[in-house]
């Protein structure tokens, strides 16, 4: 399988501190992959070296199937960046900065006339191309920058924090936005700290953490790296212990505990068994008046794989 990043061993050392270590990292074609960790994990060193703005010091990059040694402007014309917190000059209008970014990529006036409206129609910003750029808030320039990171119609698109900084709103915009870029069958390769963020809208996930690279699988796979139980909230009508009793001798269920009319109920899988229990709850007479899955959140493996890494703090 040829993938959009692949890096073997890939190192980055400033002096004595090194940033990136030996990283291993597969990114499938046509996912939203996140890179998480926390601020100072190596994230941004390690986007710099796929986009070839700095050189591994040991290791091997490829990106869309090409070793990267360096500069290399035949693969980067193949990708959108969009770095951490954009700065653009506050005296241009939306546009011209699109324009400007599109000469630089040698696109024809034809094409910038066809592409430029387009995608500030997808960002969300028509209507507001003509104002300058010191007027737009801190949610409109990140998706200025997603735009220009789109210009050249990239494969693969790098964004490195695309939420920084914004409120809750501008978050779910920019997440929406991440949606219908992969629909459009590109790759998305996402570097972000904010578990939540990357836990709605990523299908597969890396955790590095100093340098190290934690796990690396599907976003269900992650969660199923450590042991521990999901847990069913079931609110009755009223307290039933025959609805107890029926629901312990299901095989897939640790434990049943019941206090007045809410029962908490251990489960040993992470299939979806709620039709069963439902089913057998209303066949022993119990009425379910509401029925909550709550399941392991990307937060606590995270902070599972932290401890368990033996990686310094």
């Amino acid at each position: 399988m040829e993938f959009a990043i692949e890096t073997i061993g890939l190192t980055k050392r400033y002096g004595s501190l090194t940033a990136v270590n030996k990283l291993n990292l597969k990114v499938k074609r046509n996912t939203i992959h996140g890179f998480l960790g926390p601020n100072g994990a190596g994230k941004t060193t390690t986007i710099k070296i796929l986009v070839g703005l700095l050189r591994a010091d040991e290791g091997v990059v490829k990106v869309l199937g090409h070793e990267i040694c360096g500069d290399m402007p035949e693969v980067r014309l193949k990708i959108g960046y969009m770095p951490e917190l954009p700065k653009f000059p506050k005296h241009l209008r939306g546009w011209e900065l699109l324009d400007i970014y599109a000469r630089m990529y040698g696109m024809t006036e034809q094409e910038r006339r066809e592409q430029i409206p387009k995608l500030l129609d997808m960002v969300g910003l028509k209507g507001r191309e003509k104002d300058f750029i010191g007027k737009y808030s801190k949610g409109m320039q990140q998706r200025l920058g997603i735009a220009q990171a789109l210009l050249n119609d990239p494969e693969l698109v790098i964004l490195d924090e695309p939420s920084l900084g914004l409120d809750p709103v501008g978050m779910v915009e920019v997440r929406e936005l991440v949606r219908n870029i992969a629909k459009e069958g590109r790759t998305i390769f996402l570097s972000s700290h904010l578990l939540f963020e990357v836990e709605q809208v990523c299908t597969h996930v890396t955790v590095i953490h100093k340098g190290v690279a934690l796990a690396s699988d599907t976003l269900q796979n992650i969660y199923s790296m450590f042991s521990g139980t999901a847990v069913l909230q079931v609110e009755l009508a009223e307290p039933s212990d025959a609805v107890v009793e029926a629901l312990k001798r299901f095989p897939f269920i640790s434990n049943v505990e019941q206090e007045e009319n809410k029962l908490t109920i251990e489960l040993k899988t992470r299939d979806d068994v709620r039709p069963q229990i439902s089913q057998e709850i209303i066949r022993s007479g119990g009425v379910i008046v509401s029925m909550n899955l709550k399941s392991r959140t990307l937060e606590e493996v995270f902070m599972q794989l932290v401890s368990k890494s033996g990686v310094e703090k």
